[in-house]
């Protein structure tokens, strides 16, 4: 298998001051740190204050305080800050990369689709929130007697805890809304990678926003999640299905609503018409980004049985080309798993595949070689219902491939899944794609793409149906969410009930025809 094994996990190599990054963490009341590794050494690269739950309270205060003026301000206003930061991501974007596959050790290719996201995200939203929080006139309930608004007000602290697989994709594109919104922001970054979302909210403040508007807290989930959960007005959260029921649970508990994004265990379909080599090139992305780290990552792979095995020799030939390394180019297509536990788990379940009977195509190993992390990207076919890796979420470069008969069998097993997050189709025949898409259990599915195409179509919303998720990111939603919709209903002429001096038997006589007319009249219904 190709692979480059340069030493790209030195310091030298990353131009950011970590130590310049740290007072930016809320973290009055306590000394305890813990330590941040580069898992393409692993060797600790610095230590972050221990958040305890008087941070927390704390970082919501300030929040809250600086929140009163930036609710006031004008959304145009509010707008500029991201227009100008949405240039200072780009213009930073060698920081950025080089910080993000430190902390991650993803190839720097994938390190800068998390870059793309958040500069899209800023452009995007900076454009529309104006429209989308503009009052908007309803149908009253009297045609010319009741004036109806609704106004779109911020919820007021937004409480945010994002994963470490995309640290500056999922700690600032869920904040921008938000904030555009008019509300505060707590941050709880992933310990592994704190020092991302850092250095990203460092960019947004040089952009302007005000200071205390933002506020991050670092550490250990269980010691300071509760806490945020329990501060916050709104809770988004990125994570494993686990432990998005307990946020989900906890939420609950404060009549406090959240968005959950959790886990999936993707299927994607060629059909007997696909352009095999097309399919493979993409499947290779679909499968192996980010090392597979990727909650839309494709997992589950079904094959016509008409191409299955010419399928399979392009999928593999292309699966054993990729380079693997540690290198700061764009060269590389894979690059390491997040830590030494990680890495583990991803082998249990290949270990336990194989041991119940599956076959491995190509990969299956550790790559102590190129880092302490590494694992082969691994093609696997005879994995059947027995074994953990055909139904739990694997979030490693391991993908189990089978043949399917026709497309009801396809669908069938596709949907065989207590997860519906992502989903892919190849073929040639667009409508017949996208009539097999409209069936697969998902909430977003990709034709002739496995996550790329639905995840940038900003416009539209993005989440997961059953056990992977509640809610949706993207789109006029992505930033309503954050808002309370507030009806203002105006009496302009009489009132709801009889005139004075009407009797009521009247009243209802002369309502009850007017309902009648207004369901003849489509202006009025």
């Amino acid at each position: 298998m190709g692979m480059s094994s340069t030493g790209a996990g030195n310091v030298s190599e990353v131009a950011v001051s970590l130590e310049a990054l740290e007072p930016l963490v809320t973290a009055p009341e306590t000394d305890a740190t813990f330590p941040v590794e580069a898992p393409f050494t692993g060797d600790e690269i610095g230590r972050l204050p221990a958040c305890v739950s008087a941070d927390v309270e704390a970082a919501f205060d300030r929040a809250a305080e600086a929140q009163t003026d930036w609710r006031d301000r004008d959304v145009s206003d509010r707008a500029a800050v991201f227009i100008r930061y949405h240039d200072r991501i780009i213009d930073n974007r060698e920081e950025l990369l080089d910080l993000i596959q430190y902390e991650t050790g993803k190839a720097r290719r994938h390190a800068y689709e998390e870059l793309l996201d958040v500069a899209i995200t800023a452009r995007y939203y900076a454009y529309r929130a104006e429209s989308f929080l503009e009052t908007e006139p309803r149908a009253g309930a009297l045609p010319g007697m009741t004036e109806t608004t609704v106004n779109y007000r911020p919820v007021g602290t937004v409480g945010i805890i994002s994963p470490w697989n995309y640290p500056l994709s999922l700690s600032v594109s869920d904040a921008i809304p938000a904030l555009l919104a008019g509300n505060a922001v707590v941050l709880k970054p992933d310990e592994q990678t704190s020092y991302t979302a850092l250095k990203a909210f460092e960019l947004l403040l040089e952009a302007g926003l005000p200071d205390d508007l933002v506020q991050i807290v670092t550490g250990d989930g269980p010691t300071i999640g509760e806490p945020l959960v329990a501060n916050a007005d709104y809770v988004c959260f990125t994570g494993s299905t686990e432990t998005g029921r307990a946020v989900a649970s906890q939420a609950g508990r404060h009549l406090t609503d959240c968005s959950l994004e959790l886990g999936g265990k993707n299927p994607a379909i060629v059909r007997a018409d696909a352009d095999i080599d097309r399919a493979a090139e993409g499947l290779v992305r679909g499968c192996f980004t980010n090392a597979g780290q990727l909650c839309l990552s494709i997992e589950r792979l079904y094959v016509h049985e008409a191409i299955y095995d010419r399928f399979l020799d392009a999928f593999v030939a292309a699966v054993e080309s990729m380079p693997l390394g540690t290198d700061y180019s764009y060269d590389i297509e894979m690059g390491s798993l997040i830590s030494g536990s990680h890495l583990e788990a991803v082998e249990q379940y290949v270990e336990d595949a194989v041991a119940g009977g599956a076959t491995v195509l190509t990969g299956g190993s550790p790559r102590p070689d190129i880092g302490p992390y590494f694992y082969e990207p691994t093609v696997l076919e005879d994995v059947d219902e027995s074994m953990a890796l055909c139904a739990e979420e694997t979030f490693g470069p391991v993908v189990a491939v089978s043949a399917y008969s026709d497309d009801a069998d396809a669908i069938e097993r596709a949907n065989d899944t207590d997860y519906g997050l992502n989903a892919a189709v190849w073929t040639d025949d667009l409508d017949a794609g996208r009539q097999l898409a409209e069936r697969i259990d998902a909430g977003t599915v990709n034709v002739n793409e496995s996550y790329a195409a639905a995840w940038a179509s900003l416009d539209a919303p993005m989440g997961g149906m059953k056990d992977s998720g509640v809610g949706r990111r993207h789109g006029e939603v992505g930033l309503s969410r954050y808002t309370e919709a507030q009806t203002v209903a105006v009496q302009k002429h009489l009132g709801m009930t009889a005139p004075p001096g009407v009797p009521y038997w009247l009243y209802a006589g002369v309502m009850s025809r007017l309902l009648k007319l207004q369901r003849r009249v489509p202006g009025l219904r």
